[in-house]
């Protein structure tokens, strides 16, 4: 069984005991999560849409948090003596899938 899942502005398909990398969310290492923004459920042969969703929940142990790789950005003017640099890392969170409930 699989789900998609909203978290963070991105969609996720996810299954359980998936591990993947999500927007930072404001939560412990080891507490337990419940997204209920869910837009679709498969199972291989049926999928749910819609208003059979109503009540349907994905939860997800945190596993802990961290930053990306640096993104390097940088803005550059030929012949004008205009150079910029930038850099960003990206914070996130990592999360288990632990259920997929109906």
């Amino acid at each position: 069984m699989y789900a998609v899942v909203v978290t963070g502005g991105k969609q996720y398909r996810v299954m359980k005991g998936e591990t993947l990398r999500v927007e930072k969310l404001e939560a412990e290492a080891g507490n337990e999560l419940t997204f209920d923004n869910i837009l679709m459920l498969g199972d291989g042969e049926t999928i749910s849409l819609g208003d059979a969703l109503k009540g349907a929940t994905v939860t997800a142990k945190v596993v802990g948090h961290g930053r990306a790789d640096k993104v390097r950005i940088i803005k550059f003017r030929r012949r004008k003596h205009h150079m910029k640099r930038q850099g960003h890392r990206q914070h996130y969170t990592e999360i288990e899938i632990t259920g997929i409930n109906k």
